[in-house]
């Protein structure tokens, strides 16, 4: 019989059972229809959590951005700056509001947007936003990346879908910028399901947001639309669950910190491994554990295929926006390091659920695979 299956990142409900009393709720008052009280008070629950102002519910964490880019004006002819090392729902609604993407490489020391890559970018374009992602959990240099939208008047959006519960010099990712999104989907820290949240500092554009997500809907007895509208909005079932899921992300984090420390503790004297820089003004929430590999003949798919032969998940490193096919004719600035780490790089299972024995069960295959006994 083959050993259990090992996923790398996958939902873990609260023990306590707090998502089934609030799913309950809406089934036993008969909230199943999307929007109710469980969206109202996860909203309010979730700017609580993040020192956020205000929040949107929204469908997914792609919606935010799209959200977030319409709020913040974005349109055809203009251009906006994006991360290059990231998952592609961080640059397709560029497209979908007719906008150009220029990609902009990342830097060793935090895998995220080069602050020296963005003020090159400045000097060539005058972006109507930039969108800044906090990668794998790791946080940019904010301070620096604020530093350049303020001096440029530019929009700056946190793509904070990865790093929920990170703090930035004591500050939550997602709550720094203009604004900030976040995704429930399946794999991350927390999950609805499927779903996202938008923040912002502006009551008004955030209101705004909610209006656009729910078919742009006027205030009128008949239905009466006089702005392109989105079906965007959480369902109240799945706000339950996510109002379940945030009184335990605590625990997720600090269960996603100790996986990190295990694998760190166990590859230390591997010469070959180089952990995911983490920064002494950064707390991740180690949504995962990446690793790269240097001095080495071994490739990052050799880690992967060997423990897919055991039945374990693992994952490369995104592939950077400016190699897909769908992105390939946009601009690029930097020198190539998001292509360095993608080409080294390893995303290990990093699910909560996981045991230290199965902790053990990894480690002992990548060092089959390196050859380190």
């Amino acid at each position: 019989m083959a050993d259990k299956k090992i996923f790398l990142s996958s939902p873990h409900m609260s023990d306590e059972g707090y998502e089934q009393e609030f799913i309950r709720e809406a089934f036993d008052t008969n909230w199943i229809a999307p929007l109710g009280p469980n969206v109202d008070a996860f909203e309010e629950e979730f700017t609580a959590k993040t020192g956020s102002h205000f929040a949107a519910a929204l469908s997914s964490g792609t919606a935010a951005l799209h959200m977030a880019l319409k709020s913040a004006g974005v349109g055809p002819g203009d251009t906006v700056f994006c991360s290059s090392l990231t998952f592609s729902a961080s640059a397709n609604p560029i497209i979908y509001q007719g906008a150009t993407p220029v990609f902009i490489d990342c830097d060793y020391g935090t895998w995220n947007m080069s602050a020296g890559f963005l003020e090159e970018a400045f000097k060539k374009y005058r972006p109507k936003a930039v969108i800044a992602v906090h990668l794998y959990g790791l946080s940019a240099d904010m301070d620096s990346i604020t530093r350049l939208c303020g001096k440029h008047d530019t929009v700056l959006i946190e793509d904070a879908a990865e790093s929920l519960g990170t703090l930035y010099k004591d500050k939550q990712t997602g709550t720094i910028g203009d604004y900030g999104i976040f995704s429930f989907n399946s794999n991350k820290i927390i999950t609805t399901s499927g779903g996202g949240m938008l923040v912002s500092k502006d009551r008004e554009a955030v209101e705004k947001v909610r209006f656009w997500a729910t078919q742009s809907r006027d205030k009128a007895r008949h239905y009466q639309h006089s702005e392109l509208g989105y079906n965007y909005r959480m369902s109240n079932v799945l706000a339950g669950i996510g109002r379940g899921q945030l009184k335990v992300l605590d625990k997720r984090i600090q269960r996603k910190r100790q996986i990190f420390e295990f694998y760190r503790n166990a590859f230390h004297e591997i010469e070959q491994i180089e952990m995911m820089p983490v920064n002494r003004w950064n707390e991740p929430n180690f949504w995962l554990t990446c690793i790269t590999l240097k001095k080495s003949r071994i490739k990052p798919v050799d880690i992967i295929e060997a423990l897919e032969r055991e039945n374990i998940e693992a994952r490369h490193i995104w592939k950077p926006m400016h190699l897909q096919p769908f992105f390939k004719g946009y601009e690029f600035v930097g020198s190539g390091i998001s292509e360095d780490i993608f080409n080294r790089g390893v995303c290990l299972p990093s699910d909560t659920k996981m045991t230290d024995e199965d902790l053990s069960r990894i480690t002992t295959i990548v060092k089959l695979s390196l050859n380190y006994r």
